[in-house]
């Protein structure tokens, strides 16, 4: 624990974790005030998806899955708060400090989820304060139901483990700025395209991103179709897998590789 709240600090004592915060935060904005503007409003043509009206319980699971979008900002920081030790040279001091170098692996891991958590909360609350305000002004009647449990659950998750996917970039590749580099292109450019082409898309389940999608599915076709997802569980599954992988590759290469 003592570990964990050291990593915080040095998280805390930056001005990079309240930029990425607030970055988040406004992208979550842009993303619930897209949804609620288009709500209820087709493309024009026949058949065309559409965004459920703000007075139904469909556009409110969409709502609550919407924060997982925003996972990349939080995976950005567990990549700095493993690649700024060897930037600045601070991993001998860190090292020289805790020999066990196991144990310093797993305070950057247990900061990981806790900063995590904290970008899927304010997320969450950002959209529980949209959703009670947008709903009854709709006429609709706001609703719990076990699905959007498991959505918000979903969303506090994917949040939590991509950052530990940062940390296990920021392991591997050390560079800050190719780690960084690495993790924006997996997220907006492989995975929009696997994701996009219906012929990738069996792959694309087993991503990271499509079990994501699959964890915070809401059912609603926004044009890419629901049917190729892993079920919610599965998704859960294979992204805890991924995130027990990435923490094995920060344990890994961490502790074989040498500082000088």
């Amino acid at each position: 624990m003592r570990l964990i709240r050291a990593e915080l600090l040095k998280l805390t004592t930056t001005r990079l974790w309240w930029v990425m915060l607030a970055v988040t935060i406004a992208y979550a904005l842009l993303q619930l005030g897209i949804t609620i503007g288009f709500a209820g409003v087709t493309g024009g043509q026949p058949g065309a998806p559409a965004i459920p009206g703000r007075d139904t319980a469909p556009f409110q699971e969409l709502m609550w899955g919407l924060g997982a979008s925003g996972a990349v900002f939080p995976m950005i920081l567990g990549v700095v708060m493993m690649t700024a030790e060897y930037r600045y040279q601070t991993i001998t001091s860190t090292f020289l400090t805790t020999p066990r170098r196991e144990r310093v692996v797993a305070g950057k891991l247990g900061a990981g989820v806790v900063v995590g958590l904290v970008f899927g909360l304010v997320v969450l609350a950002l959209t529980a304060v949209a959703v009670v305000i947008t709903v009854p002004l709709a006429g609709g009647e706001l609703s719990f139901t076990g699905s959007t449990a498991r959505i918000v659950v979903g969303t506090l998750a994917v949040l939590m483990l991509y950052t530990l996917f940062g940390i296990g970039i920021g392991a591997l590749i050390r560079n800050q700025l190719g780690a960084i580099v690495a993790a924006v292109a997996w997220v907006f450019v492989i995975e929009a395209i696997v994701s996009a082409i219906p012929a990738l898309r069996p792959v694309g389940r087993w991503t990271p991103g499509g079990a994501a999608t699959a964890l915070t599915n809401s059912g609603v076709d926004l044009g890419l179709g629901t049917d190729w997802l892993l079920p919610a569980w599965a998704g859960g599954v294979v992204l805890l897998g991924y995130a027990l992988v990435f923490a094995a590759v920060a344990s890994a290469t961490t502790l074989r590789r040498d500082i000088t």
